[in-house]
């Protein structure tokens, strides 16, 4: 897939492959980096915890993970299983080049239509690209920040 970035005016190959097990420093920066991106616009900083602390707990591997490569360097990564999709984040530097939306419709080949997603309220970069992929909202829920119970939370089912 080609993809123009609209600030570059360049041409990025994406490339989207099965994790592997020398990618796990880049999958730590890329969440560690994006997440605190996600907090900022939701629950708050507060409430960080790397993926190193999280990864095991929150189920990261407990179905199929793919990275996303522009020019052979690990730019993003998403996980899914089971009919949906858990994980996506993006390198900050690489948001709005495409990298995002080519992980989402990975996740959506492996799953067709049958997929969903939760994210959390607030997050509406993420909320536009899903909803440009054809996700809408199905209901709202309230409660604890998984991962990081002492944080209250608002999630949007997709």
């Amino acid at each position: 897939m080609f993809v123009i970035d609209p600030v570059m005016r360049s041409f990025e190959k994406i490339t989207v492959r099965p994790y592997q097990s020398e990618d796990w420093s880049r999958l730590c920066e890329i969440h560690d980096a994006a997440r605190l991106d996600e907090l900022r616009l939701s629950v708050g900083v507060e409430a960080f915890l790397t993926l190193e602390e999280t990864y095991r707990t929150e189920g990261l591997f407990d179905g199929a993970v793919s990275v996303a490569e522009v020019d052979g360097v690990v730019r993003g990564f998403v996980a899914f299983g089971d009919g949906e999709l858990t994980w996506l984040y993006v390198e900050p530097a690489f948001y709005r080049r495409g990298i995002g939306r080519a992980l989402v419709r990975h996740a959506v080949a492996a799953f067709g239509s049958e997929i969903e997603l939760e994210l959390l309220a607030g997050n509406v970069p993420a909320q536009s690209l899903y909803e440009s992929e054809g996700f809408a909202i199905a209901h709202r829920v309230d409660g604890k920040l998984t991962g990081n119970e002492g944080f209250a939370a608002s999630g949007l089912v997709m």
